[in-house]
């Protein structure tokens, strides 16, 4: 049985501390799906489009790591890939708590899946996307945050 893990989230926009989970991860898993998630609960910065090319972009030289866009329940969307992983990056206690509360839901809900953490490296603890959101729209520059693979101009 293959070892896929599912990396849910919005990537709106994708973070270094994103792309660094994903990288450190690839070694342990056989192939690792990028789930871009339609929340109607967020009202979209960037078009889902721009989002799917940027990560495109990071990823092309991993040939185990792909990318797909999911709405509902992200476990239903492990059942449809097969996946029995769901790797998440942790950046403090808090989101530890919060992910640890989903994960054991999740589990319940599907049995099969198994929630991966991986602690997020020091340089990037502060870092998430809504501050990169930020950093944009206050007319920053977001290039120190975002993968060197992209080009953010808002």
């Amino acid at each position: 049985m293959d070892k896929i893990a599912i990396f849910p989230g919005s990537f709106d926009p994708i973070t270094r501390g994103h792309e660094s989970i994903i990288k450190r991860a690839v070694p342990l898993f056989d192939k690792i799906i990028i789930a871009i998630g339609e929340n109607i609960q967020k009202e979209d910065f960037f078009p889902i489009e721009t989002r799917i090319d940027w990560l495109h972009k990071v990823f092309i030289s991993y040939s185990s790591v792909e990318i797909m866009t999911y709405s509902g329940l992200t476990v239903d969307f492990c059942k449809k890939v097969g996946a029995n992983y769901i790797l998440r990056g942790l950046r403090t206690s808090a989101d530890f708590e919060f992910e640890r509360s989903i994960g054991q839901i999740n589990k319940q809900m599907y049995p099969e899946i198994d929630t991966v953490f991986l602690l997020t490296t020091p340089e990037y603890t502060a870092l998430n996307s809504s501050i990169v959101r930020d950093i944009i729209i206050n007319g920053g520059d977001p290039a120190p945050f975002v993968p060197e693979a992209i080009k953010i101009t808002h």
